[in-house]
């Protein structure tokens, strides 16, 4: 079992950054692949990134690639997104995500086993 806390949402205007932070309990944090969704009103969850136990195959949605980065420091039990140049589009509630499969990194919302409660990012205009 695995309980993920996210953190660092906020308040920022169009072209600034945040960066989320998720925290995962357990001893094996290096085992499972993590991901970051992002949910709208009204919207869908939608995938944002993900990448690999060992830090390795690393994937972007479109929409963010080259403004935001995925990343982990498994000897904090940690997996961040740095995010910049940020949009209104961008804002959603975001979420952190673990699949159980230390190397499959999935774009699916059913392909991840644990969930964290989400952290809001607004971008006003």
């Amino acid at each position: 079992q695995v309980q993920l806390v996210e953190s660092g949402g906020g308040l920022v205007q169009a072209g600034g950054s945040l960066r989320l932070s998720c925290v995962a309990s357990g001893r094996t944090f290096s085992s499972y692949a993590m991901a970051w969704f992002r949910q709208a009103p009204g919207k869908e969850r939608e995938f944002v990134a993900s990448l690999a136990g060992n830090g390795g195959n690393i994937y972007y949605h479109d929409s963010v690639k080259g403004r935001f980065t995925i990343s982990r420091d498994n000897a904090k039990n940690t997996v961040y997104l740095q995010m910049n140049s940020l949009k209104p589009e961008d804002t959603a509630v975001y979420y952190c995500a673990a699949d159980n499969r230390m190397s499959a990194v999935g774009v699916l919302v059913y392909e991840y086993d644990y969930w964290g409660q989400g952290t809001q990012v607004t971008v006003s205009s």
